[in-house]
């Protein structure tokens, strides 16, 4: 399933991902601590996600459960950004983060490895 998440549905994202099932309860208090997010805000976020069918909740006590998986947003956002910045071409963001040198030796030898295991 791919759903698009804006960032403040990432936040509950993932805390879902890190923690398994939670009480909205739960995540509005983390988020309240390390975003500054009143529990309406929160709640809010909570239903944009159960809308998109990212998040399902049960009761009793609100529990909300993630529905897609980190892998599955991050293949989601990575195949948005080819499309939309490289026109498609994955090749054009591979040579993009090469040209830039942003990253390692070691980073770069992880990537020959992939490709090499994709042949």
């Amino acid at each position: 399933m791919y759903v698009k998440l804006f960032d403040s549905e990432l936040k509950v994202m993932e805390i879902l991902w890190r923690s398994g099932d939670t009480s909205a309860r739960d995540i509005a208090e983390e988020l309240g601590k390390t975003a500054d997010w009143s529990k309406t805000t929160t709640y809010t976020v909570i239903k944009k996600c159960v809308n998109k069918g990212a998040v399902s909740r049960s009761e009793p006590n609100f529990i909300c459960h993630a529905e897609i998986s980190r892998k599955e947003a991050q293949e989601y956002e990575t195949s948005e950004l080819i499309d939309k910045m490289y026109g498609g071409s994955a090749d054009k963001l591979v040579a993009s983060l090469l040209g830039s040198k942003r990253l390692s030796a070691e980073e770069i030898q992880d990537l020959k490895k992939l490709v090499e295991e994709l042949k």
